[in-house]
């Protein structure tokens, strides 16, 4: 009867023997019976199997004759049962490439079957595996992993995966770009033309994390000509759908459009166009605003207030009809007792200044002012008087409204501040420091709508066109320390801007001072914006296969 003992000793000193032999030998290609036997034992005992998984990448190269049953045998390690031999054989798979580079692809595709492994020891020996594929070779290492991102014409068989890949690269990969890819201008573009590809298929979440890193890489830092920015927003627009028949029923597009619209503004600023985005939404957009969902329209014109300072005069030109019709709806006559809502004021009235300060003429027929420039487009012959009495009028009673509601918001924070003396609880405080928040941005809101109508009664009026006024949600955002994440559930008492709204029928009714004081701070502190829901897996329902991956 054998001894099993006697038998595994017998493997492991026999194996050593081989090893010792193949060290030694000056010409290793000579001794294929040594590497045979390695691979014959690499099917008998745990501790074979251990040792081999040592043996067969180390002296691979010098056996290519046997290089299929090698590799055979070694992923068949890959998968034993057994933890110390899976784990001892995935640290063998980057020797395979060592001296044949050609295999890159193959053990990528290998070992990202096993990124999802519950084992900590085998996942981080995935991890470093794949690490030491990216230094022997980043690009072709890159080229192979992002096949399992996928592309439109290229789509990932496997969303498990796919998903597993994507964390890696973001927690392993990105974080080390510059020690990684080298040479640096060549690399970086080519993990661009790979990222690029992908983003035909991604999630909200995943385009912004691959933007993120696209706007940190030298490629596109702050001495890029412009032309990499246009490339950017070029990215931007192409997420954003603009060739498509906008349809306001779907709220999937609206939300990519109006995220990606925001997402664009960095690169705006430092100069690239944004005409495409500006003539989509002039076109498609603001016809139907009032039929966009209430969280949209806040995160709609805010974007725009915070484009405007950078549109071109031929698109402040085409754009100022639309906005200055949209901005009379919300400035609302006295007489109809309808609701004005002060982050839209706010939002349209910064983005007015912004516009007719480049095309300051194109407000003659708009509004009925007489600003002279010489040219045809002042119409000074025609009576656009009419307009003129409109809107000062609504000049009027927006200054109006608003000097009532910076009076109650100013009696509301000296009742806060008697609360907050009383509260008892965290859960109270709390409470009253966010009413407290809201107030302080409802008076920076009334403070500012008061500051840009001033100028607009003149016949001929001053158009700001500086950054003198500071939008109010953009001091809430750095001061709110509760303001909501983006794509997180709005809280109840933090509205999103679309009930920031007071009703003139109210106004002097003392019962009602309360409710309308606090109708005037819903949603004024909230300075974040929505996140990208994803569209099926990726924004458009685009199919993907199911399949594996195969040696």
């Amino acid at each position: 009867m054998s001894d099993p003992a006697a038998e595994e000793a017998a493997f492991i000193e026999k194996l050593y023997e081989y090893g010792e032999q193949l060290n030694n030998a000056k010409d290793k290609s000579q001794n294929v019976q040594d590497y045979q036997g390695i691979i014959d034992a690499a099917k008998t005992s745990v501790k074979a199997k251990q040792l081999a998984a040592q043996l067969i990448p180390k002296f691979f190269k010098f056996f290519p004759d046997l290089s299929s049953p090698a590799l055979d045998t070694h992923l068949d390690l890959v998968e034993a049962e057994e933890l110390g031999v899976r784990v001892q054989a995935i640290r063998g798979l980057p020797l395979f490439c060592k001296d044949t580079p050609e295999n890159i692809g193959k053990m990528v595709d290998i070992l990202v079957q096993i990124l999802g492994s519950e084992e900590f020891v085998e996942r981080d020996a995935v991890h470093k595996a794949l690490m030491s594929l990216l230094r022997q070779d980043v690009k072709a290492s890159l080229t192979a992993l992002f096949k399992h991102i996928g592309s439109v014409e290229e789509p990932s068989t496997d969303d498990v995966i796919r998903e597993k890949v994507i964390n890696f690269v973001r927690d392993k990969v990105f974080p080390i770009k510059a020690e990684l890819l080298k040479p640096q201008e060549e690399m970086e573009r080519h993990i661009t033309d790979l990222i690029k590809k992908s983003l035909e298929d991604v999630t909200g979440i995943e385009f912004r994390m691959f933007m993120d890193f696209l706007k940190s890489l030298s490629l596109f830092g702050e001495k890029a000509p412009a032309e990499r920015m246009k490339e950017l927003i070029g990215i931007i627009e192409g997420q954003a759908d603009l060739d498509a028949q906008f349809n306001v029923s779907d709220a999937d597009h609206i939300d990519r459009l109006i995220s990606c619209l925001h997402m664009a503004l960095p690169f705006v600023v430092r100069g690239a166009s944004s005409n495409k985005f500006l003539n989509y939404i002039n076109k498609y957009i603001i016809p139907v605003f009032d039929q966009l969902p209430g969280e949209r329209k806040v995160d709609l014109l805010r974007s725009l207030a915070e484009f405007s300072p950078y549109t071109t005069p031929q698109d402040s030109r085409q754009m100022l009809p639309s906005i200055v019709q949209l901005l009379k709806k919300y400035m609302t006559w006295k007489k109809t007792g309808e609701e004005m809502n002060f982050t839209y004021v706010e939002c349209l009235l910064y983005t007015f200044h912004h516009l007719a300060h480049k095309v300051p003429n194109a407000t003659n027929s708009l509004c009925g002012y007489k600003i002279v420039t010489g040219q045809p487009s002042d119409r000074l012959g025609e009576d656009f008087s009419e307009h003129y009495n409109d809107f000062t009028e609504r000049l009027n009673n927006v200054e109006e409204f608003t000097r009532a509601t910076i009076k109650k918001l100013t009696q509301g924070m000296d009742e806060n501040n008697k609360s907050m003396a009383g509260a008892k609880t965290d859960e109270e405080k709390e409470k009253i420091k966010t009413k407290k928040q809201n107030a302080t941005t409802g008076l920076r809101t009334c403070n500012n709508i008061l500051t840009m109508t001033k100028p607009l009664h003149a016949k001929v009026p001053s158009f700001i066109g500086d950054k003198r006024i500071n939008l109010s949600w953009k001091e809430a955002t750095k001061a709110a320390s509760t303001a909501p994440a983006a794509g997180a559930k709005r809280p109840a008492n933090a509205a999103n801007g679309s009930n920031n709204i007071v009703s003139k029928k109210g106004r002097g009714a003392g019962g009602l001072q309360n409710q309308l004081v606090n109708r005037a701070l819903e949603g004024l502190s909230g300075g974040g914006r929505g996140g990208m829901r994803g569209r099926g897996r990726g924004w458009g329902g685009r199919g993907r296969g199911r399949g594996g991956y195969h040696r």
